[in-house]
């Protein structure tokens, strides 16, 4: 590696190392204030850094918001969905995908709860290349938990009748609630009642009563 080389791998590890710095403080404020609340020059001053260097970094404000949403899907995988695969796949999966993401929620990875719970309302009337990330990471999601419930019904977990997007619709619904209470009201009792919902649905679906989840 020649002297200039090193100089500048040198300059794109210090401008990685910005961005991921960058990236670690919006993901927070975007999920309790919304990615409205994002600005280059916000960032700059709170973190200490000149702004000339985090627009090279990113350019423009959306820009700034496109990477918060991609950064938090990589945190969303990290924390719920990647740790719910280590289950085989089945009933047990997508009781594990549930769980995980109610812990993930419980846990507060972001502090304002879910981030992507929090700033779909903001952006879900809007058009715009946000608006386009945001509605793209949501239906990834909802696909995977159809795709969970499929695998289920397919391995003759669940009824053959069972209806994966209605039961994907209806979970998903109970784990957005349980969040949407908790932070409202500080008030974790959500997350036990959005247990036994789930619970109570997929005991309705299976084909046998030994793989049914504990209610409670």
């Amino acid at each position: 590696m020649t002297e200039a080389g090193g100089v500048v791998d040198g300059r794109v590890e210090r401008g990685n190392e910005t961005r991921r710095l960058v990236l670690r403080r919006t993901v927070d404020l975007a999920s309790v204030e919304g990615l409205e609340a994002l600005s280059l020059g916000r960032i700059a001053t709170e973190l200490g850094l000149s702004k000339s260097g985090v627009f090279a970094l990113f350019g423009s404000k959306e820009e700034l918001q496109l990477a918060t949403v991609r950064a938090a899907a990589r945190v969303y995988q990290d924390e719920v969905v990647d740790p719910a695969f280590t289950t085989p796949p089945g009933i047990a999966r997508l009781r594990a995908l549930c769980e995980s993401w109610l812990e993930y929620s419980r846990r507060r990875v972001f502090p304002g709860g879910c981030f992507f719970s929090g700033v779909l309302a903001e952006y879900d009337a809007r058009e715009g290349a946000v608006h386009d990330a945001l509605a793209g990471a949501q239906r990834t999601w909802v696909e995977l938990v159809e795709r969970c419930a499929a695998e289920a019904r397919d391995l003759g977990e669940l009824r053959p009748d069972t209806e994966v997007a209605q039961l994907a619709f209806e979970l998903i619904a109970l784990m957005e609630m349980a969040n949407a209470h908790s932070v409202l009201h500080g008030d974790p009792a959500g997350y036990r009642r959005a247990r036994v919902g789930i619970a109570t649905r997929l005991s309705a679906q299976v084909t046998d009563p030994g793989l049914a989840p504990e209610v409670g």
